[in-house]
């Protein structure tokens, strides 16, 4: 069963954002907040992401790195 938000209290900046966003998509502000709100539901946290990303090994050594980044480096110059 559909549930029901209710947001009090924005300011006016923020209501006059939501309305020139969602004009720009074509929507009403509470589709562009249900598109929004389930794009958020599903996404992991940062901390859950970050937790994640921690996890994964890497062939690449901090040495790679470096000099990956020193010859970005020499390339700018």
């Amino acid at each position: 069963m559909p549930k029901t938000i209710q947001i009090r209290d924005l300011d006016d900046e923020v209501y006059a954002g939501l309305r020139r966003r969602a004009a720009e998509e074509n929507v009403s502000v509470p589709e562009l907040l249900r598109a929004e709100a389930t794009r958020l539901a599903v996404r992991p946290s940062i901390a859950t992401w970050l937790a994640s990303t921690r996890r994964r090994s890497s062939t690449v050594g901090a040495q790679a790195v470096l000099e990956a980044l020193d010859e970005l480096r020499d390339a700018d110059r």
